[in-house]
């Protein structure tokens, strides 16, 4: 039988409510937003069934009159033993509060409608963004007048010029907008004024930058390679510096060669080279180095793990400086040193702008596993003779 079950009804109002369908009617103006009175589509029994199958019909029947807040439109039809009998040939809400009653939503109505009420009061602007994305705002409950809070606050502070530390609000600290900076992100760009936004900013990773707060600086970690070097004072060799990104591209280091490794014991033991630098790299992100344009003028050398993400950040440095090249992440390293080879967690499978030809045919077989699934040579299991004699060929050239 595929006659529609109270189960089966009751999906239907869910579905509703699972597309935001019902709250968003609770705020929303606009007449298409109307759900209520909604027919709900009925499977029944057809004329066929109804007399060979009399007493299955009759149960069901009973089954759907016993489902609340939904009403049975019926029709009468006559069987041949027992006579006239109604049958529903309809069913229908009538009304959003039914909808809520059925699905036992009335928690969740009550909060939406203090939310919608307090928007209203506080934030008028907000209101559509309730209205799109109301299964959203119900999840910030907790949350809502705070985040009113600092909409306002940013109203009244329009590109403030402090770090986020410094808004003043009760129960507003730094980890709680940084965890809503998405959602605050979207409630920002409705309700502050254009000139209040800086649009070349976007994204969660770039929300102080977009509403004119202050950053905490990028800061650039580096060695000086070369003990004649007396750009700063001291043993140039023992260096370990780190300096924001406005004063490294402001350095004059005396500099032609320079190496980014990835790795922090690599970084601290890199070998001493004539006129060189080392950067500790840490993982993708080389934007705060674009600033330091002397790098263009020196020899750029990238050393990353021998892995599909290694030529990705290898990748990602050349759409900064296109002159970089990689060192030690070719076939004949990772051929020397099979015995400690690893397995890379999660590939990146994307195609790599700007390889060269060597290094595009290795990536291609890392990321196919021609080689062997999931192949990974970090670059600290290179042994270190066999790094210093690459690294002294580049000091000699």
């Amino acid at each position: 039988m595929n006659w529609s079950r109270p189960a089966d009804l009751r999906a239907q109002v869910q579905r509703l409510w699972d597309k935001g369908d019902i709250l968003r009617a609770l705020v929303s103006a606009d007449p298409q937003d109307v759900l209520f009175p909604r027919r709900l589509t009925l499977r029944a029994p057809s004329s066929g069934e109804l007399t060979e199958r009399f007493e299955a019909a009759r149960t069901w029947i009973g089954e759907l009159r016993q489902l609340p807040h939904c009403r049975l439109e019926m029709r009468e039809f006559r069987h041949r033993t027992f006579g006239a009998n109604a049958m529903p040939c309809a069913a229908w809400i009538d009304t959003p509060q039914d909808a809520v009653a059925l699905l036992g939503k009335r928690r969740e109505v009550e909060r939406f409608a203090a939310m919608a009420a307090a928007t209203r009061a506080m934030q008028p602007l907000l209101l559509p963004w309730l209205t799109q994305r109301p299964l959203r705002a119900l999840e910030l409950h907790d949350a809502w007048e705070r985040l009113l809070a600092i909409v306002g606050w940013l109203q009244r502070h329009p590109r403030p010029g402090v770090y986020l530390r410094q808004v003043d609000l009760p129960g507003v600290h730094t980890k709680f907008l940084e965890a809503h900076r998405g959602v605050l992100a979207e409630l920002l760009d409705l309700a502050l004024q254009p000139d209040a936004i800086a649009p070349q900013h976007s994204g969660i990773h770039q929300f102080t930058a977009r509403y004119g707060f202050l950053d905490k600086p990028l800061r650039i970690r580096f060695r000086i390679l070369d003990r004649n070097n007396r750009t700063l004072p001291g043993n140039a060799p023992t260096h370990d510096v780190t300096l924001d990104a406005d004063s490294f591209a402001a350095l004059e280091p005396g500099v032609s060669r320079v190496f980014i490794t990835e790795n922090e014991t690599n970084f601290l033991a890199f070998p001493e080279v004539p006129a060189g630098l080392v950067i500790f790299g840490a993982g993708y992100g080389f934007s705060l180095l674009a600033g330091a344009r002397w790098l263009s003028d020196c020899r750029l050398c990238y050393w990353g793990d021998i892995d599909t993400h290694g030529f990705a950040i290898l990748s990602q440095l050349r759409g900064v400086f296109g002159h970089a090249e990689s060192l030690l992440m070719d076939r004949e390293t990772l051929m020397a040193f099979e015995a400690q080879w690893g397995l890379e967690d999660s590939q990146t499978l994307r195609e790599l702008p700007g390889l060269s030809a060597a290094e595009q045919a290795l990536y291609d077989d890392l990321r196919d596993n021609r080689i062997r699934k999931n192949l990974r040579l970090e670059q600290e299991r290179i042994g270190f003779d066999w790094v210093r004699a690459a690294v002294g060929n580049i000091a000699r050239d």
